[in-house]
């Protein structure tokens, strides 16, 4: 099967859509249910609506583009990933896997291929964080992982619910019908910027993702005594920062002496109260990022912080609270789209490294209800989520060209 994918058509798309943005260019912000993400979701829905695609959308937002000549209402064959965008971000983390996938349609029909199994774009909805503090919105509740009651009661940092703000935006339904039926997926294939370094300093075409890491995000909050800094002699504080530096410094040692080289640890978040260089803190509040493909190594690097964190505390005479905001599993890869991804990468003559996926994406709540898999092209530097995140034509054509062949081969 000979297969010629429009790069040119699809980085003139690439584009077009980078311009639905409230940041001036080369940034991009598409914060979902904004003004420039609902203009953006129309736009690309007429896109598919253009491209002989039946469309639909569901009560979140989700919006499902089908190619269907073999008359199956159920095992489809996915593909697609997200095009909402943190602020000041770039623009291709997500939308290479939307309108990639919707090139490699185009391809395979204009290729005269005829699927046996439906072929579906799915354009998720609030993949990223931003506005609800919660990633993978959209697939968490196609996977039924989140169900209505828990995302109704979802709101914004300005108080908002989600129910209201998604009805603002024109999405009615019941959320309650936003979960896939059993069966509705045979496969899924995601096609993404790979995030870091690995494939452009190995010179090596593409990433073959063979599992998804997850993270475990946990709140601590310290509370110690505060004071004025020159007046507090140091035997008698109780200073919640130095506690909160002692325990990020144990979360590197966790991290590292997990057992695991997956395994990696964050301090994201760390707010001082009350926030004055001449006043001893009295209080901290972290947020704290444990990951590895190896839930046992990751459950147990979480175990030792918080361990770590009540051993501080006391030592130090601090109040301590910890909540898990969310542990979620990590995936293995189905096999069968792991090697018809291999197979396709020879198909091409594309070189290929096998690899996890240190970020997650909606594939990994995908993986719930469906086998998965994700295709990575390099992306320069590794960089992402910034304004200088770039994936040169060629890299998006090698991995349109594959993921085409990967879809074909699936929906045979």
């Amino acid at each position: 099967m000979k297969l010629e994918v429009d790069i040119e058509r699809l980085a003139s798309e690439l584009d077009q859509l980078a311009n639905f943005s409230e940041a001036e260019p080369p940034a991009v912000t598409r914060i979902v249910y904004s003004q420039a993400d609902q203009q953006a979701r129309l736009w690309l829905r007429n896109l598919c609506d253009e491209s002989g695609l039946s469309t639909r959308v569901d009560a979140l937002g989700n919006l499902f583009a089908r190619w269907d000549v073999s008359g199956h209402s159920t095992g489809a064959v996915g593909t697609g990933s997200h095009i909402d965008a943190i602020p000041h971000s770039g623009r291709y983390d997500g939308t290479v896997g939307v309108l990639g996938g919707l090139e490699a349609i185009r391809t395979l029909k204009q290729s005269g291929f005829k699927p046996l199994r439906p072929i579906e774009l799915l354009a998720f909805i609030s993949e990223e964080p931003t506005r609800f503090g919660i990633g993978c919105l959209g697939s968490r509740m196609l996977c039924g992982s989140l169900k209505a009651d828990q995302a109704s009661a979802l709101k914004d940092k300005q108080g908002d619910s989600l129910p209201a703000i998604r009805e603002a935006a024109g999405f009615t339904g019941a959320l309650e019908d936003v979960q896939l039926p059993p069966g509705y997926y045979n496969a899924f294939v995601e096609l993404h910027i790979e995030q870091g370094p690995l494939l452009e300093r190995e010179h090596i075409a593409l990433g073959v993702v063979e599992g998804i890491a997850a993270p475990a995000a946990l709140r601590v909050h310290l509370k110690g005594s505060g004071g004025h800094a020159g007046a507090v002699l140091m035997p008698q504080r109780r200073d919640a920062f130095l506690g909160a530096a002692e325990l990020s410094l144990a979360v590197e040692a966790a991290a590292l002496k997990s057992g695991s080289p997956d395994t990696v640890g964050t301090v994201g978040l760390c707010d001082i109260y009350p926030g004055a260089a001449n006043s001893i803190p009295s209080a901290v509040k972290m947020e704290i990022d444990v990951r590895d493909v190896s839930l046992t190594h990751r459950d147990a690097a979480v175990e030792s912080i918080l361990q770590s964190a009540r051993q501080i505390c006391e030592k130090r005479k601090l109040e301590i609270e910890t909540s898990i905001l969310n542990a979620d599993a990590p995936c293995k890869s189905g096999p069968a789209i792991v090697e018809a991804l291999k197979q396709a990468c020879e198909a091409e003559n594309k070189t290929y490294k096998m690899m996890i996926s240190r970020a997650y994406h909606d594939s990994l709540f995908m993986a719930r209800i469906a086998p998965v898999a994700m295709l990575f092209i390099p992306c320069r530097n590794g960089y992402s989520h910034r304004p200088d995140e770039y994936a040169s034509r060629q890299d998006i054509a090698n991995g349109v060209a594959v993921l085409a062949r990967t879809l074909a081969s699936l929906a045979s």
